[in-house]
């Protein structure tokens, strides 16, 4: 439930959020998100986290964080960090968890309600210590995965709960087309003459 005069903000985990919406098969135009929640109330600030990969030549992710940041997102990155697991394997860790609470708590104070897109149940004391502070906390994620992406404690602690397969048409983009196979076409064969 939103109210048209209520001072909004979007606190967006981006690997969590990008995780969520690849387990029920779409991906998210941002500037669609933006809009639908600038319908909904009076958004001050919709925020990004996500760690990135320093040392490689090209991430990814690289070209959506410089999209977001020049269309009104405000951007919190930080290194990953990478290590080898016990069998080997490269593995990156990059929690935003800390920069992302600690930014929600310094705006409460100015906000009426947060939308928190991230199921990590980790969030959970956050949401109540803003409920505390008078700030309604409506949490974006999917029960509709398997595994749900959600956990249930964030759920039921949270004001509202969206979930996010309901979006999927409001700030879902389209399918791509797939590129059609080049068609080769039997050469020509010239004989010598």
């Amino acid at each position: 439930m939103f109210y048209r005069d209520e001072r909004l903000a979007l606190f967006i985990d981006g690997s969590n959020l990008y995780a969520a919406a690849k387990a029920l098969g779409f991906d998210i135009d941002y500037k669609l998100l933006r809009q639908e929640f600038m319908r909904r109330g009076k958004l001050l600030r919709a925020f990004y986290y996500t760690a990135l990969l320093e040392n490689d030549d090209y991430s990814p992710i690289r070209p959506l964080v410089d999209w977001l940041h020049y269309n009104g997102f405000s951007m919190v990155t930080k290194p990953a960090k990478e290590y080898t697991d016990s069998q080997g394997r490269r593995k990156v860790k990059g929690n935003m968890d800390i920069e992302l609470t600690v930014d929600a708590m310094e705006l409460a104070p100015r906000i009426d309600h947060i939308v928190l897109f991230s199921g990590d149940g980790d969030f959970r004391p956050l949401v109540e210590s803003l409920q505390r502070q008078g700030v309604r906390v409506s949490v974006v994620s999917t029960i509709r995965s398997q595994p749900p992406m959600i956990a249930d404690e964030l759920r039921r602690q949270a004001d509202n709960f969206i979930e996010l397969d309901e979006l999927k048409e409001v700030i879902g983009r389209p399918p791509r087309e797939p590129r059609p196979e080049p068609r080769h076409e039997p050469q020509a064969e010239y004989a010598d003459e």
